[in-house]
């Protein structure tokens, strides 16, 4: 199968950290593969390497089957790159962004400024064109900084925690775009630290942890690590949080993870529901929240690393 991109035994060290232990990733073409791991698992590293910002110490990697080493330029003409955080000049207006990139990439002037007023309404910034992206809310901005991204045509797109920052709403339109870009045929790896992001966009998904990779499928397939369904219980009084827990581990036999005053843990059977509702008034537990599920990939996350999410990791991404 021709991939859009992948890399096979990729590695990356800095100093005496290895970031990157040998990871394969593959996506085919018009698809989204989403990358999740804790800070500092190496999922910024292997963008920066397929972009050619980074040499591998290890492996390969092939971007539209070239060599990101050998042929790094052929690669760049390819590609479009939008990082966790929007890298546009906040001096100048948000077309003389786009006008600037495009002038970089050998548009010409004419083409450049066609080209930026095409984002610019694609991206829903035309009415902003003229305003300086220092004005600019914080949707705008990665809103501008995906355009900037796409000033070349890529086919191919990195996207690296493009929503980070975002509220539901802009996140949102994020995701709406991602999708219509995806419908035009083009492929984007996707990094996030949102489990619902990977879930609604990501055709498959590849789970990294301390630069090896640890699980790949599609979103449906990585459920089933934890299968069944599972309890989440939300005390009154968050400080029962921790009691609650325990009346899920005497019930499912499960460890529950405890994060946000929710405590949650899989169940083999929807019948321990009763039981576990017994054991929470037995306990004199308040409830303001019990429900049964199906497996999240949060919970598929927290089984696989065992942290609740990407967030939740003190390292820092090595890159």
């Amino acid at each position: 199968m021709a991939f859009a991109f992948e890399t096979e035994g990729l590695v990356k060290r800095f100093g005496r950290t290895e970031a990157l232990a040998g990871v394969d990733l593959a996506a085919r073409p018009g698809t989204v593969l989403g990358v999740l791991g804790p800070n500092g698992a190496g999922k910024t590293t292997a963008i920066r390497i397929l972009a050619t910002l980074l040499r591998p110490d290890g492996g390969r990697a092939e971007v539209g089957g070239i060599d990101v080493v050998r042929h790094a330029a052929e690669v760049r003409r390819l590609i479009g790159l939008t990082g966790q955080y929007a890298s546009v000049d906040e001096e100048l207006t948000g077309r003389e962004n786009l006008v600037l990139l495009g002038r970089l990439l050998d548009l010409g002037w004419e083409r450049a400024k066609v080209r930026a007023d095409e984002l610019l309404e694609r991206f829903g910034l035309a009415e902003a064109a003229s305003r300086r992206a220092s004005t600019y809310s914080g949707g705008m901005r990665r809103r501008l900084d995906l355009a900037a991204g796409m000033v070349g045509d890529p086919q191919i797109l990195f996207l690296d925690e493009p929503t980070t920052g975002l509220d539901p709403g802009k996140r949102d339109e994020l995701w709406r775009t991602i999708r219509e870009l995806v419908a035009e045929g083009r492929t984007v790896l996707l990094t996030t630290q949102y489990m619902e992001e990977a879930d609604a966009l990501a055709d498959e998904i590849t789970v990294i942890n301390r630069g090896e990779v640890i699980a790949h499928g599609t979103p449906a397939q990585l459920k089933q690590v934890v299968g069944g369904q599972a309890v989440a219980v939300r005390p009154v009084d968050p400080a029962h949080t921790a009691l609650a827990a325990k009346v899920l581990r005497a019930v499912s036999g499960h460890e529950p993870d405890e994060s946000g005053g929710v405590a949650s843990a899989p169940v083999d059977s929807p019948r321990l529901l009763s039981e576990i509702t017994a054991g929470l008034d037995a306990a004199e537990v308040e409830v303001a929240e019990l429900s049964l599920r199906l497996p999240s990939l949060d919970d598929v996350f927290f089984a696989l690393t065992g942290h609740h999410d990407s967030r939740t990791d003190a390292e820092v991404d090595a890159a």
